[in-house]
């Protein structure tokens, strides 16, 4: 079974990238078929590639973002994926805003599948810390991978 998942922040330059580079990776590491993307809920990056901090922030950590471009989120997203998460509550709430009637898609935030603790990933775009989002993004990716496994 392919596993259909989306990774959504603000503006997919960041955290959203890093997560879908970096769950791909363990993914299909740990046998797992999986489609995954990342969108951002605003356009401004749309067919960008991830920041260049993030880039080398998740290179230094053997991940390489180089090959995704940024796109935006939108209603069609829902019918698209299995599970779509979000890397912080406003990101859950532009993401709810837009689906459709009757669409059962689960949405939830990405680090409440993690042993973070936090429920938001903090976006460095603004606040700087890279490296510090890599490894908390690798190890909620580690946790889910776990729960994709169980669940067969």
């Amino acid at each position: 079974m392919t596993h259909r998942v989306l990774f959504v922040c603000l503006g997919n330059i960041c955290r959203s990238p890093t997560a879908h580079g970096i769950f791909e990776a363990k993914a299909r590491a740990a046998g797992l078929e999986v489609e995954v993307e990342g969108a951002g809920t605003g356009a401004w990056h749309v067919g960008e590639p991830p920041d260049r901090r993030m880039q080398a922030a998740a290179k230094a950590a053997g991940y390489d973002l180089s090959a995704l471009r940024a796109q935006k989120f939108t209603a069609a997203d829902f019918d698209r994926f299995d599970a779509i998460y979000a890397m912080d509550r406003q990101n859950l709430a532009d993401i709810e805003a837009l689906r459709p009637a009757g669409n059962a898609t689960p949405v939830s935030l990405f680090l409440s599948h993690g042993p973070s603790g936090r429920e938001e990933v903090p976006d460095p775009y603004y606040e700087g810390g890279f490296d510090g989002v890599v490894e908390m993004v690798a190890q909620t990716c580690d946790a889910m991978i776990e729960e994709l496994r169980l669940k067969g």
